[in-house]
């Protein structure tokens, strides 16, 4: 039996107690496909804060980059990313690293569902969306242009 507590929000199939359940971002900001996210722990006296974002299967995050560091790690299904020029598979529990100015994009398999933490600093820059140079550059590899195309 779970007593209430103002120091504890209860978890239920990824829905925190007393959280909002939100857009990603404003749908004309950057491209993505389905995403939500939940603000976990926010405080202006705390140098950081958690989110959680749930992609649907088939749903990718915004490719970004941004001068800020963040760490994310999976707690729901499976899927890939892209990290800087690197195409990996992702799965529960791992831990991925995001440096400053790299980009990033989070694919969400086609069957499964993607949910993760991403902790970063509470005061950070906003994303840079790739121009059409960066998108060049970005796609002269083959395994990143497939990854960027949604190829399994």
């Amino acid at each position: 039996m779970h007593t209430q507590s103002s120091h504890v929000r209860r978890c239920h199939d990824f829905r925190w107690d007393d959280v909002p359940l939100l857009e990603y971002k404003a749908v004309d900001e950057a491209p993505f496909k389905d995403v939500t996210r939940q603000v976990l722990f926010q405080r202006d006296d705390m140098a950081s804060e958690l989110r959680y974002f749930e992609v649907a299967p088939g749903g990718h995050s915004t490719l970004e980059r941004h001068a800020h560091v963040h760490a994310v790690i999976i707690l729901r299904g499976r899927g890939r990313c892209l990290v800087g020029i690197e195409v990996t598979a992702i799965d529960t529990h791992d831990l991925i690293t995001v440096p400053p100015m790299t980009w990033h994009q989070f694919r969400a398999a086609d069957d499964a569902p993607l949910g993760f933490l991403c902790m970063v600093a509470h005061d950070r820059d906003r994303p840079q969306l790739p121009t059409a140079d960066d998108l060049v550059q970005l796609r002269a590899r083959p395994d990143v242009a497939s990854f960027l195309d949604g190829a399994a």
